[in-house]
């Protein structure tokens, strides 16, 4: 274990990548925690407010990210100046995704349905970033064995074949498989060859005159849509908290 540490955490310098991805995740946790107290009346925490201006949490959230980014800038991948910047960038990272929903939309949507959109950047990010984490890098590890070239060779061919197969997935409106696709093989491959979703790039392109594939790719939308929005729902309400109707309504008639 310590071995493999020292050739694939710290001397490719994924130190501060793996400080970063912890603090981002713990960071929108405790936020959601926080968050759903304030929001049920419990604890101690409470709005921050300045001269009547609700002040959330994605304005220190830009602060941390800003000072945290040009540190890491700054230093090497190596040493306490790198860790430092990667738990500032990574926490104020956490922040600011955590009220992403507010950015895209310019209001304030966070307890609405539009807010879901908030856990799902955050944990399409954690994906991602935990990608490049559990990667091996070929790059900056020295005194490499001829079988760990091999096998280093392998993972990055079988990434670039992942990739491919992501976008394809991508092109046929299909995000998540796209994203998980590239951790997950198989999940890539089941989304490049099943049927493009109506409306993407792909149906699009590929479907317009063949009118039984666009029947049959609405249908398995509706289909599909149909069987696990509920799950997806229970697990966005489980990590951020269910939307508020009252807040949604109130945002509708404006």
């Amino acid at each position: 274990m310590g071995d493999w540490w020292q050739r694939n955490i710290i001397e490719p310098g994924k130190l501060p990548l793996l400080l970063a991805l912890a603090a981002f995740v713990l960071t929108f946790l405790v936020t959601r925690l926080v968050t759903r107290l304030i929001r049920a009346g419990k604890g101690p925490f409470g709005n921050v407010e300045s001269g009547g201006v609700h002040i959330h949490h994605v304005v220190p959230g830009i602060v941390l990210t800003v000072v945290g980014g040009f540190g890491a800038v700054a230093s090497s991948s190596h040493g306490f100046g790198a860790g430092a910047s990667a738990v500032l960038f990574g926490t104020g990272t956490g922040l600011v995704l955590d009220e992403f929903a507010l950015i895209l939309h310019l209001d304030d949507v966070y307890w609405s349905e539009a807010g879901r959109q908030s856990v799902e950047v955050v944990v399409l990010t954690a994906a991602l970033v935990g990608l490049l984490l559990i990667g091996f890098s070929p790059f900056g590890v020295d005194d490499l064995t001829q079988d760990e070239e091999q096998s280093r060779a392998g993972v990055i061919g079988n990434t670039l074949v992942n990739f491919l197969l992501s976008l394809i997935a991508l092109s046929k409106g299909k995000t998540r498989v796209a994203i998980f696709g590239v951790i997950v093989p198989v999940v890539g491959l089941i989304g490049a060859l099943r049927l493009a979703r109506p409306g993407s790039p792909w149906a699009r392109r590929f479907y317009r005159r063949r009118h039984r594939a666009r029947a049959r790719a609405t249908l398995r939308a509706y289909r599909h849509d149909r069987r696990w929005s509920g799950p997806r729902r229970a697990f966005q309400d489980w990590i951020g908290g269910k939307p508020d109707p009252e807040r949604a309504r109130s945002l509708e008639h404006r």
